[in-house]
Parts: C-alpha cells; sequence; structure tokens
C-alpha cells in the first residue's frame, strides 16, 4: 500500500505542473493518458532493440508484420519507432513532432485505445502552454512497468487517480471505481457453487461485464479461476461508454497476455444502446452498474427493443428514465447461456432502489417479476454502508442463475453482511470501511450454508413470498343535498353553469345574443333553485325529484351536464347520508374513500378481504374491473423486496425510570458547570 500511495501521489503531483494552464476538470486529460502511455512505454522497453531490428528487416518484404512484431515485441502490441520517453527528452525543441511520431509508430490496435485520449489535442495544449517537456520528464520519472507495479496495482491505481478526478470535481465516481474486496466478495460468491466443474482439466469460461469501467472485475475472475485451475482458459469479454476507462482497460489487457485476445474482447460504446456483444452467451458475468444515472441518451434505442418483447433485451420492462441500473441487470440475463449448455451465473451490486422502488404494473416492479417467476434469483447479500468511494448508501450484491442447484429452486436467500466490516486506517472519500478477507469467506460460508444458515444472518424464502396482489376497495358515495344560500352561491363557480353564457360563434351580434340567452338561463336556474325547499336531504333521488318539480313548474329544462354541476354544488359529504346509486342500482365509488389493499400472492384475494377490510369496513367492495393485464384476476400483481423488514428485530424502549435518571444526571453536571462559570 506504500507503493501504491507512493505512486499516486507521484503521478498526481503532475497537477501541480499543469494547475496554472489547465482547468481542474480538465486533470485527467493530461494525466491519464501519459500514464498509460509510460506504461507502454517500460513494458516495450526490454524489447524496443529486436522490434526495430525485425521491422528493418522485414519492412517491405512482409505485406502484414504483425505477426513477427509482435512476437520479437513478446505482446499483441509493438512500437516501430526509435523514440522512446529517454530518447524524446533528448529532442526538447522538437519533442511535439517527435512524440507524434512516437504515437503513430504504435501498432493499430495500440492506437486505437491512445485515440480515445484526444492525445493530439492534449499534446498542443501542453506545448501551447509550455508544459510538454516538464510534463514528459516528470512522467519519465516513474518506472510502471509490471514487474515493479503489478497489473492488480496497476488497476488500484488507475481507478484511485479517477476518485481524486471525480472528487475534485465532486462528480461520481461510482461509475467506474468497485472496491477491491467487493468485488472479490461477488467473485466468491459467483463461483462459490462451481469449484469441482472449474477443478476439472481443460475446462474454459468466459466472463462478461457489460460496464466494465478499467477491467477490475474482470481481472480479479479471471485470476479467482486460475487460482483454482492454473490450467484453466479463461476469456474476458466486456464493454464500457466511457473513452479514458475504455482505454485504460483495454491497454492493461494488452499488456496481460501475449495474444491480445481480451483486450480485443473489450469494446467501446453504450452497452444498452449498441451491444457490441449481442451473438455471444457467456458462463460468468458481473457489474456494478451506475447508481440513479439516467438512461436518456439511449432512451429511443431501448423503448425500441423493449417493444420486441422478449425477443429483445427488455421484454419484462423498463424502470424509470431516471436509473438505468435493472436495464443492465436484464442485459446481463439476456446474455446467459441455455440451461442445456451450461448456464450462467451472474453478480451484480446495485444499490436499494432495485429492490423496492415501483408500484404494482411498474416497470420495476414487471422486471423483478419476470426474475422471480422465472426463478433466476438466487440470493441478495446486504453490504455494510461506506464501503464506496463516493457514497456511504447501503448496496446489495445480487446472484442470479437459471441453474440453481435443487435444494435452491423455487427459494431466495437473503443475507445480512452489514454487520461485517473492519474500519479503514485512513478513509477514501466516503469509503470509511472495508470487508476482510476472513469476512468474505465468512459471507461465502453462509451462502453456501443455505438453509442451515444462522438464521439472524440468513434467511430463505419462496420466490412467491416477494409478490402480492394489489386489489383497489371501493367505498360508497354518501352526499347530503340542500339548497341554500351559500350551496347555491358555489354553482356559479361550476363550469356546466359558466358554459350557458359562453358562445363559440364568431359574428359579434350572434355571439351577444347567445350569451345574453345564457344569462337569463342562469337567472331562471338560480331562481328554480331559490324555491326549492331549505330542507337537507340525504337521498340523491328525493333531492332530484325536489329539483325536477321546480324546474317544472318554471318550464325550465335542464340538460345532463348542468344537472350534474348543481348536483356537485349543493352537495357535501355525509356518513349519514345514504349510498348513492347509478342508473343500475349500482352503488358508486367515491374516490376520495378509494383505497388499496396489497394482498399476498398464495392467499385468496376474497378471504383477504373478509377478514383484512370487511371486518372494519363493512360497505367496501373489490374494485373488479381493476385487473392484472398478464393473468387477467382481480388485482395488479407486484414484487418488491424490502429487506430490512426480513431483518428487524424490535428493541423495546428504555424504561422511562432510566431516561429520567439519566436527564436529572445531566441537568445536575450542567448546574455545576453553570456555578463554576459564575464562581
Amino acid at each position: 500500500m506504500n507503493d501504491f500511495n507512493k505512486h499516486v501521489n507521484f503521478i498526481w503531483s503532475v497537477a501541480d505542473l499543469i494547475r496554472d494552464s489547465f482547468k481542474r476538470s480538465k486533470y485527467q486529460d493530461v494525466i491519464l493518458p501519459f500514464t498509460v502511455l509510460r506504461r507502454i512505454d517500460c513494458v516495450l522497453e526490454p524489447t524496443k532493440p529486436e522490434v526495430l531490428k525485425a521491422n528493418d528487416k522485414l519492412k517491405g518484404r512482409l505485406e502484414n508484420l504483425d505477426p513477427p512484431l509482435c512476437k520479437a515485441s513478446g505482446f499483441a502490441f509493438y512500437n516501430t519507432s526509435p523514440y522512446d520517453f529517454e530518447k524524446l527528452l533528448k529532442d526538447a525543441p522538437n519533442l511535439a513532432s517527435n512524440l507524434r511520431a512516437y504515437i503513430n509508430g504504435f501498432s493499430e490496435n495500440m492506437r486505437e485505445v491512445l485515440e480515445k485520449f484526444d492525445f493530439e489535442n492534449t499534446i498542443s495544449k501542453l506545448e501551447e502552454a509550455g508544459l510538454l517537456f516538464l510534463v514528459m520528464e516528470r512522467f519519465k520519472g516513474v518506472d510502471l512497468h509490471p514487474d515493479r507495479v503489478s497489473n492488480i496495482e496497476m488497476g488500484y491505481i488507475f481507478e484511485e487517480l479517477i476518485r481524486k478526478f471525480n472528487e475534485a470535481l465532486n462528480e461520481n465516481p461510482g461509475e467506474h471505481f468497485t472496491p477491491r474486496e467487493v468485488i472479490r466478495l461477488m467473485v466468491s460468491l459467483l463461483l462459490s457453487q462451481d469449484a469441482e466443474a472449474l477443478s476439472r482439466n481443460h475446462i474454459v469460461r468466459t466472463v462478461y461485464d457489460p460496464c466494465c469501467g478499467s477491467g477490475g472485475m474482470l481481472t480479479i475472475t479471471k485470476e479467482h479461476i486460475q487460482a483454482t485451475n492454473p490450467l484453466a482458459e479463461v476469456h474476458l469479454f466486456g464493454q464500457e461508454v466511457n473513452p479514458e476507462t475504455f482505454a485504460m482497460c483495454k491497454a492493461d489487457l494488452y499488456m496481460k497476455s501475449a495474444d491480445g485476445r481480451d483486450a480485443e474482447n473489450i469494446k467501446f460504446g453504450s452497452t444498452l444502446s449498441n451491444d457490441r456483444h449481442r451473438d455471444r452467451r457467456f458462463d460468468y458475468m458481473l457489474a456494478n452498474p451506475p447508481y440513479g444515472k439516467d438512461w436518456k441518451r439511449d432512451q429511443a434505442a431501448v423503448e425500441a427493443e423493449a417493444e420486441r418483447g422478449y425477443a429483445g433485451r427488455f421484454g419484462a420492462g423498463t424502470p424509470r428514465i431516471s436509473d438505468g441500473q435493472l436495464l443492465f441487470l436484464q442485459q446481463m440475463l439476456a446474455r446467459m447461456k441455455e440451461p442445456e449448455e451450461g448456464g450462467s451465473r451472474v453478480a451484480i451490486v446495485m444499490n436499494g432502489s432495485p429492490l423496492f422502488t415501483g408500484d404494482s404494473g411498474s416497470g420495476e416492479s414487471e422486471i423483478r417479476r419476470w426474475i422471480l417467476e422465472d426463478d433466476l434469483l438466487d440470493a441478495i447479500v446486504a453490504l455494510p454502508e461506506q464501503l464506496f468511494y463516493n457514497t456511504g448508501i447501503a448496496t446489495y450484491v445480487w446472484i442470479l442463475t437459471n441453474r440453481k442447484d435443487p435444494l435452491r429452486r423455487g427459494k431466495v436467500q437473503l443475507i445480512d453482511a452489514t454487520a461485517l466490516w473492519v474500519p479503514m486506517r485512513k478513509s477514501l472519500g466516503s469509503k470509511r470501511r472495508e470487508i476482510s478477507g476472513d469476512q468474505i469467506e465468512e459471507v461465502k460460508e453462509i451462502y453456501k450454508a443455505f438453509e442451515t444458515a444462522d438464521p439472524k444472518l440468513s434467511k430463505i424464502f419462496s420466490t412467491e413470498s416477494f409478490g402480492y396482489r394489489k386489489i383497489t376497495v371501493e367505498r360508497p358515495l354518501k352526499l347530503n343535498y340542500q339548497a341554500s344560500g351559500e350551496r347555491i352561491e358555489r354553482l356559479k363557480d361550476q363550469k356546466g353553469f359558466q358554459s350557458l353564457a359562453q358562445s363559440r360563434k364568431k359574428e359579434k351580434e350572434s355571439k351577444a345574443r347567445e350569451e345574453a340567452e345564457g344569462r337569463r338561463q342562469q337567472e331562471a336556474i338560480l331562481d328554480v333553485l331559490s324555491k326549492i325547499p331549505g330542507d337537507l336531504f340525504t337521498s340523491r333521488p328525493d333531492f332530484e325529484r325536489a329539483l325536477k318539480r321546480a324546474a317544472k313548474t318554471a318550464d325550465l329544462k335542464i340538460s345532463t351536464p348542468l344537472k350534474k354541476a348543481i348536483s356537485a354544488a349543493l352537495s357535501e359529504r355525509d356518513e349519514a347520508a345514504d349510498p348513492s346509486t347509478d342508473g343500475k342500482g349500482h352503488p358508486e365509488p367515491d374516490s376520495q374513500l378509494r383505497d388499496t389493499e396489497n394482498v399476498p400472492l398464495g392467499e385468496d384475494v376474497r378471504e383477504y378481504f373478509e377478514r383484512e377490510v370487511l371486518s372494519h369496513v363493512p360497505d367496501a367492495w373489490i374494485n373488479e374491473s381493476v385487473r392484472d393485464l398478464k393473468d387477467g384476476e382481480v388485482g395488479k400483481v407486484g414484487y418488491e423486496i424490502n429487506f430490512n423488514r426480513y431483518f428487524y428485530e424490535y428493541k423495546p424502549p428504555r424504561p422511562l425510570e432510566e431516561i429520567e435518571a439519566e436527564i436529572r444526571e445531566l441537568e445536575g453536571e450542567i448546574m455545576e458547570m453553570l456555578r463554576e462559570v459564575a464562581g
């Protein structure tokens, strides 16, 4: 860790050189590409003479120089420029042009990586500011060769630099960085069921991350598998939308192997709108999608694919536009191998929103419904808070698979690991805690123990336990009516009454005549109402008969819209009144008293209603027109996983006497302090 901090601080010190010429938001435009370039330069330095010799010998003789030059470099990339950092600095007057030539000397695959850093623009800005030599000289002083800085440590350095950039800008680094112990926990859970299979000879496994950042999840999974079986052939696949982190990931993977196959499998672009691995299926998948980030720029493509139903990736539904976490989860589930082909296992870390956000029938609920009804959810682990660099919020690891063990089928395991943490010696942003190796092992053992695990830390539920049927409960509309002066005055504000004096005619005379006639009708109606007895009517039919008699006496016709306006103005809710009914004699519902009940799936709706509702509200009924779109039954089906509710332990309040004694003790201390001040 000391070397790690030393390297981070050394590289970050470049900010001191450029702070007067670059805004804080532009530091990473300089530091990240030069960090990558210096590491590549260190990697290629030992074999540079062999590459130049091979290039001079074979140039013009072979159409494709890549195979021999890669063989000479020992990697899947090479550089045919005579320059390196040391030689570039020796020719300071021509540094900018020589540096461009040096970058152009890379093989095409590595140039693709470096182009994502917009190097040309960075070189121009540094040269204009007179800083190019100073920056390169500073980087020349740090040795980033993998023999001195391991790939794992380099990953830490990259991601710590990203954290520092985003922390300085008060932005969200959670899009890129997942603490290494969280990744190790995810990998441990992901592979825990497959120890025997992974130890066999000649196994080949594929690992995928749809938002791979700098590649930490992919590389740690590969290392874990190969630690179990050094002969295992593991192929990595990923996609990343951020150009800088894509470049770092790809460059790092190029330096990890001679064939560069893993690096070639990392694609650039948005997975949601342009899946670059659409034709592949994977054995293992991991992801830490951005929390609470909108998917507006992918909206058109996502919604178009969602309309295809389960022929596309988003057939279960789409979440609200402000949070795309569940889209990434569906992306991973769409890339599962079929069970008969061995199936797949998925680990994804998300915040609490995907557990319960969205009512029945919403996109989020329908996605959870599909996952649970298809028995894809295996376990959820609640992690400690304050684990991530950018946020202290609660996070959860979901484990999903389409090849559950028979014992786990139709069931979901919830694990409470919120208390399994150790304090960090030094906080990093919001990260004040970490999970130790022993605690990772403890969570894994809890997961493997399943039904025999400590019930305080692990609980098992059927998939149906998280579902409910939301029914709409109606109560009758009960109104009284009275033709009092106050209520008659309210009629003047009703649209149905006001519209009588409003004309749509354009010709002025016709319009004026119609409006005048309308005002006369209004006066006549008000006069009719004033002649209705001022008694309180508790029955709508009785009031309507009184209104009809008064209108007939005045030879006045009352239209249906006007009748509704009069009823609205002259009525008030009254529990003692008779229930209002429609033309067929059915009770009319009162929208203000409308309520809902969540009936657990598996329980009879009407039995629940009689027990939980009718016993308290005898005149209520179920609105049977509100039905689920999928099964057609009464009520809309919803699913939510209220994690905290399942692990809640009631703690009785302290005895009143104990609280009073503590208050008296504090009062005594305060009085003593006041006496000391006064004395």
